[in-house]
């Protein structure tokens, strides 16, 4: 709790971007929203240029890479550590409460993977966003500002996220039982006058778990994202009294987004992707 406090302290001492770039530009008006305004920083074919939401998908990337191999792949003496303590705890996590729970045991093997995967590197994407660093728009003196920004706080990333599972769960369904049951599990039990109504809403349930899967945490991550940037820019834009009470509040929404909503939205998004494709290979349970 100590490093969340003095994280939290240097957020709201390192973090004047969103301030900096209002003086500069000479606006009185303070809009957080300008964050989810990309520029391009390099131009690539086929629209894939490397933007600010890209950059700490490839930064999330590496240190998804860097927290499995230090914890779980390298091995330092015959006693247990502390580090291997957090690695066999994340791993339990994944295994017991993602894995265990959502697939079935003939399909904990092929998938656990990618469930702990997933769980891990929406944890570490979540979590960067919360720590200041330079992958800011904005420049002072030529050098990008301190700053925070969530790539799962933009919809296209947790879109992209949740169509992998989307995809993954029907391939699945359609490899475990044949195309024909497979669909056929999604025709309820019902007088045959019906089903003209209510195949087309079990359709369109399958097609709003894509939806509610991106949606959920895109929206809990902006939402933190802007209150916590709103606060940040009271403490610098207000009236010396509002001070205080900016930072206080600043403070207490960005220790419950880091200690309790970060990881429960990256446990949230595996589990559900467990128990998709878990049901599309048993649809009958």
């Amino acid at each position: 709790m100590t490093r969340l406090l003095a994280l939290a302290g240097a957020l709201f001492v390192a973090l004047p971007s969103l301030a900096l770039a209002a003086t500069e530009n000479g606006e009185d008006e303070f809009d957080p929203a300008h964050e989810w305004e990309f520029k391009t920083w390099v131009d690539l074919p086929f629209g894939l240029d490397i933007t600010k939401p890209v950059a700490y998908l490839i930064l999330g990337t590496i240190v998804t890479c860097l927290i499995g191999i230090v914890f779980m792949r390298v091995k330092v003496g015959k006693d247990p550590t502390k580090r291997q303590a957090v690695g066999e705890m994340i791993y339990e996590i994944a295994q017991v409460q993602v894995a265990e729970q959502g697939l079935p045991t003939k399909a904990i093997s092929r998938w656990f993977p990618y469930v702990a995967s997933l769980m891990l590197f929406i944890w570490t994407i979540n979590m960067l966003g919360f720590i200041p660093l330079p992958l800011s728009d904005e420049t002072w003196n030529g050098v990008p500002t301190l700053a925070i920004f969530a790539a799962t706080s933009t919809l296209s990333v947790t879109l992209a996220l949740a169509l992998m599972t989307f995809v993954f769960t029907h391939v699945e369904g359609i490899r475990a039982n044949g195309a024909r049951r497979y669909f056929r599990s999604w025709i309820p039990d019902v007088p045959k006058a019906l089903l003209p109504m209510i195949v087309p809403l079990e359709i369109l349930g399958q097609f709003m778990r894509l939806i509610s899967l991106s949606v959920r945490l895109y929206a809990n991550m902006l939402a933190g994202h802007l209150l916590i940037l709103t606060f940040i820019g009271l403490i610098f834009l207000t009236h010396w009294a509002v001070f205080p009470l900016s930072v206080l509040a600043g403070t207490a929404f960005y220790l419950f987004e880091v200690v309790i909503v970060v990881s429960i939205q990256a446990y949230i998004f595996a589990a559900l992707s467990a128990i998709y494709i878990g049901s599309a290979i048993e649809p009958d349970h």
